[in-house]
């Protein structure tokens, strides 16, 4: 199966249009990492102790493992939750997690001790229901920050970069192939308080560059990555969102016109940035003086990947239409200019690795109907009950008027309450039998839902079976 048809089968909710660049030569064992200056692709990982915050999400596990590939002496986690999907693929390949809050100075200060360098990934705010605590996005995001870099200024540390967002220059309104030449979005025009609070943010760590630690012994230089919408397998914040609610049936509306693009990065592309981004803070290169290449620097970061013809999406929020419908996508020219990067993993092949995940989970999870379905069966019931067993008291006397009406008799009506139950009873305990065949994981949920919905549910089991 081609990935096209098969993104149109699995993601009824967006419909994507691909346009590919010429394709750029793939990196080697040398990274070219601004003019004149060659480095070895582990160069400043080696023997070197790491700190990420945000460390037990999407990006963030991905980046503590590639860091242990490439011999970080220690990668260590700061996160809020005390476990993730992640955390065991993370604990066997050494990482350290700790559990934590960047608005404590103190849990940044225990895990930031003695690293060299800081990959700063969390957030809050980006989407979702997230979108409208402005008062827990503004202390993530700048008093967190905040945190980070004190914690580096008292303890040494020499590099810092901070993974920032577009949205520091987007704000709903077009830009087309924009570049690190952008001024800021004004911060009183932001129409989330994410936007407004990473734009802070990103100032902040930016003006921080090259400033003093403590001790007067060494500098901390700071960059930011403009990562674009991020996907790949695993990506727990957007894709699942609209899935779950598409498979309900509540992707009803679309949003902006056929000539609408943006830009995404795939998960390992954004993790190849970010270790570039690192090696551009080194000033200790043999052959080269002065400021690293990258400190002080903000990059875009994507994979020439501009995609939404148009949008169907469910239950956003209004910040996320304004911004959902208008054409907005960057050049990472100066990320390759300066660091090197170049996108390893190519959209069709992002996109493949992301349908295949995602088919695979759904082959684990439970097939059911819409949300419609769900409503005419529990209000059919409910009414089929209210007849049979209830006094016709207000409107439940047009009930037993119009059930009265096609069975004729109260005696018909039980009967027929009994049937009902019953052949919903039954086809769950067979659902459940059945499903400890074809399913087992979820075969409780079989027989709850089937014993709710009967055939409705039934027969995408019998589907199941026969595939």
């Amino acid at each position: 199966m081609t990935a096209a048809p098969l993104l149109r089968e699995e993601l009824p909710s967006v419909t994507l249009a691909l346009f590919y660049p010429p394709p750029d030569p793939t990196l080697g064992a040398e990274t070219e990492v601004g003019a004149n200056m060659h480095l070895s692709e582990n160069e400043g990982i080696e023997g070197v102790r790491f700190a990420v915050t945000g460390g037990q999400g999407f990006v963030g596990a991905a980046l503590c493992l590639e860091l242990l590939r490439r011999g970080a002496q220690e990668v260590r986690s700061l996160d809020l939750r005390p476990s993730s999907s992640f955390s065991q693929q993370l604990l066997d390949a050494g990482v350290r997690l700790f559990q934590g809050d960047v608005r404590k100075k103190e849990d940044v200060g225990r895990v930031v001790r003695s690293v060299d360098c800081v990959f700063h990934l969390a957030s809050y705010g980006m989407s979702g229901k997230e979108m409208v605590q402005a008062g827990r996005a503004d202390e993530v995001n700048i008093n967190g920050t905040c945190n980070v870099l004190d914690a580096c200024h008292e303890h040494g540390v020499r590099r810092l970069v901070y993974a920032s967002t577009y949205n520091v220059v987007f704000g709903g309104k077009p830009i087309v192939n924009g570049n690190e030449a952008l001024p800021y979005f004004p911060i009183e025009d932001h129409v989330d308080a994410y936007g407004r609070s990473k734009s802070i943010a990103e100032q902040l760590v930016l003006k921080t560059n090259g400033q003093q630690d403590k001790s007067k012994t060494t500098r901390l230089y700071t960059c930011a990555i403009r990562p674009a919408a991020i996907y790949g397998p695993g990506e727990e914040r957007h894709l699942p969102r609209i899935l779950s609610l598409a498979k309900l049936g509540l992707a009803c509306f679309k949003i902006g016109g056929p000539d609408v693009k943006s830009d995404w990065v795939y998960a390992d592309n954004l993790v190849l940035a970010l270790i570039l981004a690192s090696m551009g803070l080194l000033d200790d290169i043999p052959g080269r003086k002065g400021t690293p290449v990258a400190a002080g620097q903000a990059y875009f970061i994507c994979d020439a990947l501009h995609n939404t013809t148009y949008k169907l999406k469910p239950l956003i929020l209004p910040a996320e239409v304004y911004k959902v419908g208008v054409t907005h996508y960057f050049s990472y020219l100066k990320a390759k200019e300066e660091l090197g990067y170049v996108p390893m993993t190519s959209p069709r092949e992002g996109l493949a690795a992301t349908i295949s995940y995602w088919q695979e989970q759904k082959r684990r999870e439970l097939d059911g109907p819409t949300i419609f379905v769900w409503l005419a069966v529990a209000i059919g019931m409910l009414a089929l009950f209210s007849a049979a067993c209830l006094p016709p008291v207000g409107p439940l006397k047009w009930v037993l008027a119009l059930h009265l009406l096609v069975f004729r008799s109260m005696l018909v009506i039980r009967l027929v309450l009994v049937a009902a139950v019953a052949a919903h009873f039954g086809e769950g305990i067979y659902a459940w039998f059945l499903a400890r065949k074809v399913d087992p994981r979820n075969a409780t949920g079989w027989f709850w839902q089937t014993s709710a919905l009967g055939i409705f549910s039934l027969r995408y089991l019998l589907k199941r079976a026969r595939e």
